[in-house]
């Protein structure tokens, strides 16, 4: 077992978002957590990294105990997150982005870049260009090719097609499953289920700062509740 959340209880001041929050992945294992709106699935992203204190619980990963650690020393372990905003520096260009990534192993940057641009060609043809100029979906590309260039163990991506079109998503999900048959551990969140499902093993169902349900990936897609409550079919 690469990573496992036991127990967490997270919030925001006052407010409680988490409660009671169990989840694990083995490696090469590909894991979805689903959930509307204000479900909590990043808060949950945020707590797996040192971005957010737990008040309760605890994260180990790659036989590490998470608790207390600040973010920036989770991600050396390799542990890496691609938030929503995706967070790029817009007026650096496609090659300085990647070139940041490289923190966690400069010696491997080469051969870590080589990989990326291969898997994204579309980087690979505006390396030169501004972050802040590319469409959409290729900022979605080059925040996860950044978060590629450090070699994580495990990838957590959050709501990766959030604001894309339709086609943009779809190009983006194939190159998600090209990652997860090379064997990369991923955590996902989303809201498009359908897809999440498709790519994963395994899925949890979040509402309200719970896990409701959790099971094979195939199974769930074809839980009546689940297309009830997420893809409006009876």
């Amino acid at each position: 077992m690469v990573i496992r959340v036991e127990g967490l209880h997270a919030g925001y001041g006052m407010t409680s978002v988490l409660r009671d929050v169990s989840i694990e992945a083995q490696a090469g294992e590909a894991i979805a957590v689903i959930g509307p709106n204000g479900a909590g699935k990043t808060t949950l992203m945020k707590a797996m990294v040192g971005m957010l204190r737990p008040t309760r619980g605890r994260v180990d990963f790659d036989g590490h105990s998470l608790n207390g650690l600040r973010a920036f020393q989770v991600a050396r372990l390799g542990l890496v997150y691609v938030p929503a905003e995706r967070e790029l520096f817009p007026t650096m260009s496609v090659l300085e982005n990647l070139e940041l990534g490289a923190y966690r192993d400069v010696s491997a940057s080469e051969e870590h870049m080589r990989y990326v641009l291969g898997l994204f060609p579309r980087l690979d043809e505006r390396k030169h260009q501004l972050a802040g100029t590319l469409s959409g979906g290729e900022q979605q590309m080059l925040a996860i090719g950044r978060a590629l260039m450090a070699g994580p163990k495990v990838l957590l991506l959050d709501e990766p097609s959030t604001g894309l079109a339709p086609k943009a998503v779809a190009e983006l999900y194939r190159q998600l499953s090209k990652l997860k048959s090379a064997g990369l551990t991923i955590v996902v969140t989303e809201q498009q289920v359908p897809l999440a499902l498709s790519l994963t093993d395994r899925a949890y169902v979040l509402e309200q700062g719970s896990i409701r349900l959790s099971g094979r990936s195939s199974d769930l897609l074809g839980d009546p509740s689940i297309k009830k409550a997420y893809l409006g079919v009876a």
